[in-house]
């Protein structure tokens, strides 16, 4: 299942790793596509995925989920 989000903040490709590996690391993702340009998050994951945890991981990497 593909869900996507919105991350305000990210400016560059180490903004787009930090996202990634935070998002990444999350029980069940498979993947994760960060367009830098629009913001938008798509994550593939084996489950549904509980949003406070994308956006505790979206905050760990230093950036804000503004909408899910």
């Amino acid at each position: 299942m593909i869900t996507n989000y919105q991350v305000k903040g990210m400016t560059c490709g180490h903004c787009v790793n930090a996202v990634t590996g935070e998002v990444g690391a999350l029980d069940g993702v498979t993947d994760v596509q960060v367009d830098l340009a629009s913001g938008r998050v798509a994550v593939t994951s084996d489950r549904p995925l509980d949003t406070g945890s994308v956006r505790a991981a979206v905050d760990e990497a230093g950036y804000d989920l503004v909408e899910a």
